[in-house]
């Protein structure tokens, strides 16, 4: 399974989705609250073995932009 195929997994699971990942956005669906987004987090750092950052984890405001995060922790998507 490709990291691309993890992180699209990650999301689908997290939010039960299975619409337009690429143009999903933090509060853009119910599911992705403040809760659902350090589920979200949390999940993340299971699937690729990392810890992110608090800053990181504010900034993390899209599918795009998580792709662009997680480059900073060696995860190329």
């Amino acid at each position: 399974m490709s990291n691309l195929d993890k992180y699209q997994k990650v999301f689908k699971e997290s939010f039960q989705y299975e619409g337009d990942l690429e143009q999903l956005a933090y509060q853009g669906i119910t599911e992705w609250d403040s809760v659902g987004h350090m589920q979200l987090m949390a999940a993340l750092e299971d699937m690729f073995g990392i810890e992110l950052d608090v800053d990181d984890i504010i900034d993390f405001s899209s599918f795009k932009k998580g792709i662009t995060i997680l480059a900073k922790y060696n995860v190329a998507i």
